[in-house]
């Protein structure tokens, strides 16, 4: 259930989740293991995640599948 209005270049971590083909416990442990930032503004239960890092990250995946 999304409530919260979220700013521009954005996501949600249930979108980060769908934009990654991952789900919710994947995307905890990507933050845990430092792979993904929280966005500053966001709160534990409310967490937040730049555009540019989620698709830079996804590059980075996509690069390491691919060697």
């Amino acid at each position: 259930m999304e409530s919260h209005i979220i700013r521009p270049g954005y996501l949600t971590a249930h979108q980060t989740a769908q934009a990654l083909g991952v789900g919710l416990p994947a995307v905890r442990k990507l933050v845990q293991r430092g792979e993904l930032t929280v966005a500053p503004g966001s709160t534990p239960r409310h967490r937040w995640f730049a555009i540019a890092d989620v698709q830079a990250y996804d590059a980075r995946r996509a690069t390491r599948n691919a060697a």
